[in-house]
């Protein structure tokens, strides 16, 4: 058995594992699957929540690359490869963009190599990190990435994973301090709101039964990790509803894109 394949628990239901369930792919275990239909049972719509989430990082990379000229992005929490990963939009926009993955799921290492497949001109990399590792990070990052200039900060569904409001508000602001003016950050976050309780009963057996835990925070509470950037319109909304192609119900993932 490998390292990697050491670290990899399949008698626990693991986030990334049910994501990529709900999403249509093939990278998870009976345990995972079990559970999330455990949790569509009790909230139906958390599927297309998912499948949401993945379509604002295509929407959010795409305007970035093709509209603001960013041409570097850090994508911490990667998650496992899907359709569309973060250098496939930014380099059909842009063939030089140049991305690199952060992530500390073992299975998500293994699988790694898929996202390590860029066009000639630009240039991918993977981090085998934590998000507060965020010295570690930086500092490995710049070997792919020349943050003197403009990043992309991507931060898709990870701070719901840091308990303490504090502590995650501060490893964003490190991360957003340590890149140069003209950065953007994308951040979406899981939200409890009135309008929606079937999502804290979700999250609740998740965090029973799942690994890792995480912690849902208002609409206002994920707005304030853009504090002292420029929102992008519509501002911090749930994601279906970022400068969607079409209308599509609100989900209780709410999202945002802020320039430094």
């Amino acid at each position: 058995m490998t390292d990697i394949e050491s670290r990899i628990d399949t008698t626990r239901p693991h986030t990334a594992r049910i994501w990529n369930y709900w999403t249509g792919g093939k990278d998870n275990y009976p345990v995972d699957r079990e559970a999330g239909d455990r949790i569509r049972a009790l909230h139906p719509g958390i599927g297309a929540y998912a499948k949401a989430d993945r379509l604002f990082l295509g929407r959010a990379v795409h305007h970035l690359a093709g509209q603001e000229g960013i041409r570097q992005f850090l994508d911490i929490g990667t998650g496992l490869p899907s359709a569309d990963n973060t250098h496939e939009v930014a380099q059909r926009a842009a063939p030089d963009a140049r991305v690199v993955y952060v992530d500390n799921d073992p299975l998500v290492l293994a699988h790694a190599r898929a996202l390590l497949v860029g066009t000639p001109e630009g240039r991918t990399d993977y981090l085998d990190a934590d998000l507060r590792d965020t010295d570690s990070i930086l500092a490995a990052a710049a070997k792919t990435l020349d943050l003197a200039r403009p990043v992309a900060l991507m931060l898709l569904g990870v701070v719901i994973f840091i308990e303490d409001d504090e502590e995650s508000y501060a490893l964003v602001r490190r991360l957003m301090d340590a890149l140069a003016p003209g950065s953007h950050l994308v951040l979406s976050h899981t939200v409890t709101h009135p309008d929606m309780p079937d999502v804290d009963e979700a999250v609740a057996f998740w965090n029973e039964h799942g690994t890792p835990k995480l912690t849902q925070r208002t609409p206002a509470a994920v707005a304030r990790y853009f504090d002292g950037l420029e929102l992008l319109e519509p501002g911090v909304v749930s994601c279906s509803a970022w400068r969607p192609e079409q209308a599509a119900p609100d989900v209780a993932m709410y999202a945002g894109v802020g320039r430094k």
